[in-house]
């Protein structure tokens, strides 16, 4: 059995970066470092006061120490890191556009007030999750050890799970939408005989 620095070593570095970042920036609200407004979207702080920092920051924040927190970070760690070392294997700049794409795509959503959060991290992970489900669809996963299906039905699955516990469902279904889209433009569309139009632009090679 591997050390937890064994297992922290092997993690891809997308992945790692995410779930860190993610757990580094809700240590610091712990430890009472900042206020966790200061880096929440608002756009009329980003228009009038040039705060464009919030367009990022706002990702990284999942909430305060909790179970949910520590579902999310979970998801990065198990369908985040799956991803990466499956489906974008050796195409790590591939994996950090879809990141990017769904963090602008979910910005511009935000645009409508009533699509709006103050934090979208928790969609961009639902992402993740979305996407995971598409690219294994025939994969078996088992929910609290109480229900196993395959993994193309795991993000409605999470979706009632949330709507049993009294969860808003905002945050999930929009990074569905996020995922989907993604998943439309650069699988689904060109397999239909589209072209394939979606490359990873070349900024983000690295």
């Amino acid at each position: 059995m591997s050390t937890p620095l064994e297992y922290y070593n092997s993690l891809p570095p997308v992945s790692k970066f995410y779930g860190m970042a993610c757990l580094m920036t809700t240590s610091a609200l712990y430890l009472q470092l900042y206020n966790p407004w200061i880096i929440a979207l608002d756009y009329t702080l980003v228009i009038k006061k040039f705060q464009v920092w919030r367009l990022v920051t706002n990702f990284f924040f999942l909430g305060p120490f909790s179970v949910p927190f520590a579902f999310d970070l979970i998801i990065i760690a198990r369908y985040g890191v799956s991803l990466e070392k499956g489906t974008f294997d050796k195409r790590t700049a591939d994996f950090v556009w879809m990141f990017i794409f769904g963090a602008l795509s979910l910005l511009v959503m935000a645009i409508i007030p009533i699509l709006s959060s103050p934090f979208m991290g928790g969609s961009l992970v639902f992402m993740i999750v979305y996407v995971w489900s598409r690219e294994y669809p025939n994969a078996r996963i088992n929910i609290y050890g109480l229900v196993s299906l395959k993994g193309f039905y795991l993000p409605w699955a999470m979706l009632t799970l949330d709507l049993l516990f009294g969860v808003p469902l905002m945050e999930d279904i929009l990074g569905m939408v996020v995922g989907h889209l993604y998943y439309f433009l650069t699988v689904l569309y060109p397999l239909s005989g589209g072209k394939y139009i979606f490359k990873t632009p070349i900024w983000v090679e690295f």
